[in-house]
C-alpha cells in the first residue's frame, strides 16, 4: 500500500504541553481587520501509559486560542478538564472506553455511554466559552485563559447523560441556540431537539421518534426550520453496553434503509416533513436558507460513512470515498425535492465553513478541506484548502500544501467589518518534516495565492477539528 502522508505519524505521537505566550515568529502580514480570538478544539493525547488509542476521535480534547489584539498575537492551549481527563489523570492510566479503543476493565458512563473526551468543537456563548464533544454536555472554559470551569448544564435543565451533539447552531439575530442529540434506545430511538433562548433558558426539548438509532453529527438551520440529514448508519447499543465492543465496532452502514431529510419547525420543534433522498451519508452540513417558497439545504454528501477512515491511527483515510458538496432545493408548500445540484469537487471534502454572517441566509461562497490523493489506496491526509462558489460548481480556488505539510482545523472565515467583499480564512498547517505547527491565513477570495501570513508556534500541536472566531473579547 502506498503512503501519501509520509511522517503523519509524528502528529499523533506528540506529547502535548500547555503553553501561553506571545507569538514572535510571523511570516507575512496579518490583515489588520483581524481583531478578536480564534479558537480550535481537537484530540491531543493518544497515549495513556502503555495504551495507545486506535481512532482519531479517541484523543483527549485540547483547546487552542489565538488572540489578535493591538498588532500582537497571543497563543494559549489547554486540555479540557473533562470527567474523563480528570479521572484518568488521578488514576495515572486509562479508565474509560473510547470511541475506537476498548481495553480490559474499561468503563462506560453509567454503563450506557462513552465518557466524552470533549474534543470536537468550541464556541463562544453569552460571554463565556463552551467546548463540545459527541453526545455529552459541553464544558465551560474561561475565554482568555482556557481554564476549565466545569460542565455546563444550562441552569440545571439538562443532566450529564442528556444526549447533546457537538454542532449547536446560534442565530445571531435572535440570540437563540439550537442543538440536538440522539437517544440510541433499541426499542424507542429518538431525536432530541433543543431550543434555548438568549438567556440560555431551555424553551423546549422535543423527543422525535426515529425509525432506527442512526448516528448523526450535524444539522442545518434556516429562519423557519431545522433540517436533519438522517442516514442509516446505525448504532447497536446492546453491542456497546453489553458486549464490550467499541462504539466504532457497534456501528453498521445499512444503505438499503435509505436516507431522509427530516424538516422540523423551529418555533415548535415539531416535525413538518420527512423526505426520502437516496442512499448517501452526511457528516457535515454547510448552510440552509429560504428563498421564493423554497428551502435550500446544502451539505457535504458522501457515498458512505467516514468514521472507519479515522483508524487505525496514524494510518488514516486509506480507502476514503470521494463525496461532494450537494444542494437540495425543497418546495416549502409540498416539501418535495425540486432539484439536487452537485459540485464537481470530489476529493473527500470536509470541515466546510461559510461567512458566519450568512448563516440561515442566501450565500454563494464556502470553504473546506480536501485530500488530493483521494481515489488512491494508502494512508493520506488533508492537504488542500478549497474556496468554492455555488454559482460556479466546476471551478475552484485551491491551495495545495507542499509535500509533507498537512492541513487541519475547520477553515474559519473572518470578515472585514468595513468591507463585505474582504475577508480572511485561517486554518492549521503541520510540517511533518520539520516538526513544526503554524496557523496560516489566506485572502478568502484568493486561496490559490497561498498564505498571506504564517504564525509559527514554538512547539508542534495536535491536528484540530472544529474552530470558531469571536471579536467580542477585544479590549
Amino acid at each position: 500500500m502506498d503512503d501519501y502522508a509520509p511522517l503523519i505519524e509524528r502528529a499523533f505521537r506528540l506529547k502535548a504541553s500547555e503553553q501561553s505566550y506571545s507569538l514572535d515568529d510571523i511570516e507575512g502580514e496579518v490583515p489588520e481587520f483581524i481583531r478578536g480570538t480564534y479558537y480550535l478544539n481537537g484530540p491531543a493525547r493518544f497515549q495513556l501509559g502503555p495504551l495507545r488509542y486506535r481512532h482519531w476521535l479517541d484523543g483527549d480534547g485540547m483547546v487552542c486560542s489565538l488572540r489578535f489584539e493591538d498588532g500582537s498575537v497571543h497563543f494559549t492551549n489547554r486540555f479540557v478538564r473533562s470527567e474523563k481527563f480528570v479521572a484518568e489523570e488521578q488514576a495515572g492510566s486509562p479508565v474509560f472506553r473510547a470511541f475506537g479503543t476498548a481495553f480490559e476493565h474499561d468503563r462506560l458512563k453509567r454503563g450506557i455511554m462513552l465518557e466524552s473526551p470533549v474534543n470536537v468543537s468550541v464556541y463562544p456563548y453569552r460571554g463565556t466559552l463552551l467546548a463540545f464533544g459527541e453526545q455529552g454536555l459541553p464544558y465551560e472554559l474561561d475565554p482568555e485563559t482556557l481554564e476549565t470551569r466545569g460542565e455546563f448544564k444550562f441552569g440545571g435543565s439538562l443532566n450529564d447523560i442528556s444526549p447533546f451533539a457537538a454542532h449547536p447552531k446560534f442565530d445571531r439575530w435572535t440570540g437563540e441556540m439550537f442543538n440536538f442529540g440522539i437517544a440510541f434506545s433499541v426499542a424507542s430511538p429518538c431525536l432530541n431537539v433543543y431550543l434555548f433562548d438568549q438567556t440560555s433558558r431551555l424553551v423546549y426539548r422535543k423527543r422525535l421518534r426515529l425509525d432506527f438509532p442512526c448516528s448523526l453529527h450535524d444539522f442545518v438551520l434556516s429562519p423557519s426550520y431545522a433540517v436533519f440529514y438522517l442516514s442509516p448508519y446505525i448504532l447497536d447499543m446492546r453491542s456497546l453496553a453489553g458486549d464490550g465492543r467499541t462504539l466504532m465496532q457497534s456501528l453498521s452502514w445499512e444503505p438499503e434503509r435509505r436516507s431522509r431529510l427530516l424538516v422540523v419547525a423551529r418555533a415548535t420543534g415539531e416535525p413538518v416533513a420527512s423526505i426520502a433522498i437516496g442512499h448517501g451519508y452526511c457528516l457535515h452540513t454547510i448552510n440552509c436558507f429560504e428563498a421564493s417558497s423554497q428551502l435550500v439545504v446544502d451539505v457535504l454528501e458522501l457515498d458512505r460513512p467516514i468514521y472507519d477512515q479515522y483508524q487505525e491511527v496514524p494510518a488514516l483515510f486509506t480507502s476514503v470515498g470521494e463525496g461532494q458538496p450537494v444542494r437540495y432545493v425543497v418546495d416549502m408548500n409540498t416539501f418535495e425535492v425540486l432539484g439536487r445540484h452537485e459540485c464537481d469537487y470530489k476529493l473527500a471534502p470536509d470541515f466546510p465553513s461559510i461567512d458566519p454572517r450568512n448563516l440561515t441566509l442566501p450565500y454563494n461562497d464556502f470553504w473546506m478541506l480536501g485530500i488530493s490523493a483521494t481515489g488512491r489506496s494508502g494512508r493520506k491526509f488533508f492537504d488542500q484548502l478549497v474556496h468554492a462558489r455555488w454559482t460556479d460548481r466546476k471551478h475552484y480556488d485551491i491551495y495545495e500544501a507542499p509535500p509533507m505539510r498537512y492541513l487541519a482545523g475547520e477553515p474559519i472565515f473572518i470578515g472585514d467589518p468595513r468591507d463585505e467583499t474582504t475577508g480572511a480564512v485561517i486554518c492549521q498547517e503541520f510540517d511533518a518534516r520539520q516538526m513544526t505547527s503554524s496557523f496560516v491565513i489566506f485572502d478568502a477570495r484568493n486561496i490559490a495565492r497561498g498564505p498571506v501570513a504564517a504564525l509559527r508556534l514554538r512547539e508542534p500541536i495536535h491536528l484540530g477539528f472544529h474552530a470558531s472566531f469571536d471579536n467580542r473579547f477585544v479590549s
